[in-house]
């Protein structure tokens, strides 16, 4: 193999410095340009919560339950009752019979039992329901929109990274081209310089494709800056609990206090249905304004009327025997739902909570060895082909595997901040610190 003697920039050294200016000198504009308009996690996360609908319905669902709690716990309207009685059809004249009355009189209904009040129970009951599910959305949505901002950050970043590459290989490609003319290099080293920069440019392409697919996505939630360049930094999230108890923490849940209250909320109608069993009650009076005379030229007096009707509850086996076991039966389903819910939410926070752990001790491994090793792998692969002792396409392996390397670091550290973010849908924010 013959000796190659490469332009004088194309040392171990110089080499790097000289490829990545242009590079650096990118990232730096970008990062001069997005200081102003750079839409950072913190940002996204605010505008997400404030402009999403759901949380307002939510809000909107449990005040209107509270409202009806109130109402719920008031006797029905009194009924005013209006009429004639003993009417004579041959004349209709008021005076003609002793016994023709126009009345008019007032009925109140009194439910059975502790109706009222369970109904009222039930509508505060549903109402913190409502309000439970206003804050697990508010949850959701900070984390679906971390997880999409982090995905973001990565194809953006990833793009970043794979310019910097596509740079150090249009120098390669340049200066293999100039060694190829002074007969010094083979064709297939040309071609395979191009090759590889042309499968950079379909790189970016498909980063460039999922990164606007992240963007429309997140739009969803922020609306226009969301097409906003984002800040640079990787982004910060709240710390995890220490030391948590699952057996604690989930029935804490938002949503698993939704569940409770609905189970509640059924326990009730269940007692509501019981209240069928005791007689409802209705009362009425009426004043009856009586004309004409008697046979000995007095006035007629008018007549008062005072009645009180109540239920008599004694065929129950159809009605009310049927009404208790069907809202025992939704109570059951509830409480089933409740928990289904609470072992899915374990199981998720469990499979998060390994991956992150994985996915830390990975981090790890390419912060202290693989980084570096592939960048020795690099500078060796480099020297070694300066010198003649090793193929052209070895050094483009090496390049490639750099690349992949740093891709597949980031790629760790954005995923364990997802897992991150989905355990903190399961624990909540502790504090403002971050990690």
């Amino acid at each position: 193999m013959c000796h190659l003697s490469l332009p004088r920039f194309l040392t171990h050294k110089n080499f790097f410095s000289a490829s990545t200016v242009s590079a650096g000198l990118l990232v730096s504009s970008l990062l001069i340009s997005s200081s102003v308009l750079a839409l950072d996690l913190k940002q996204a996360e605010k505008l997400a919560v404030q402009s999403d609908p759901s949380i307002e319905s939510f809000k909107a669902t449990s005040r209107s339950f509270e409202e009806e709690s109130y109402a719920d716990d008031t006797l029905p309207d009194p009924k005013l009752r209006l009429g004639a009685s003993n009417l004579p059809v041959d004349t209709f004249a008021l005076g003609q019979e002793g016994m023709t009355q126009l009345k008019v009189g007032i009925q109140q209904s009194f439910p059975a039992g502790d109706t009222l009040e369970i109904k009222q129970q039930q509508s505060k009951f549903l109402s913190s329901s409502a309000l439970a599910l206003a804050s697990d959305a508010e949850l959701k949505i900070l984390r679906d929109v971390r997880e999409t901002y982090l995905n973001l950050y990565y194809e953006i970043s990833a793009h970043q990274i794979i310019l910097e590459t596509k740079n150090l290989f249009s120098d390669l490609v340049t200066i293999t081209e100039s060694i190829y003319a002074a007969g010094r290099a083979s064709q297939q080293d040309v071609v395979l310089a191009n090759l590889e920069l042309a499968r950079l440019d379909d790189r970016i392409t498909k980063i460039q494709a999922r990164e606007e697919g992240y963007r429309a996505t997140l739009a969803q939630w922020i609306g226009d800056p969301a097409w906003n360049s984002i800040s640079l930094q990787f982004p910060a999230l709240p710390a995890l609990h220490e030391n948590v108890d699952l057996n604690q923490v989930i029935p804490q849940h938002p949503l698993i206090r939704s569940e409770s209250a609905r189970v509640d909320a059924n326990k009730q109608m269940i007692e509501m249905a019981k209240q069928e069993y005791k007689p409802g009650f209705s009362a009425f009076v009426d004043y009856g304004y009586r004309s004409g005379q008697n046979p000995d030229n007095t006035d007629r007096v008018d007549f008062l009327t005072a009645m009180v009707t109540m239920d008599i509850p004694l065929f129950t086996e159809n009605r009310q025997d049927k009404k208790v076991s069907a809202n025992v039966q939704k109570t059951a389903a509830a409480q089933h739902s409740k928990d289904d819910k609470l072992r899915r939410l374990k199981q998720y926070y469990e499979k998060n909570y390994y991956l992150w752990q994985r996915l830390g001790e990975r981090e790890a491994l390419y912060t202290k060895s693989l980084l570096t090793s592939a960048r020795n792998n690099t500078a060796t692969a480099l020297t070694a082909y300066q010198s003649g002792v090793s193929e052209f396409n070895t050094l483009m392996r090496a390049e490639i595997t750099e690349l992949d390397v740093r891709l597949e670091d980031l790629r760790v550290r954005v995923d364990r901040a997802v897992a991150q973010a989905r355990l903190l849908y399961i624990t909540g924010d502790t504090n403002n610190e971050t990690k």
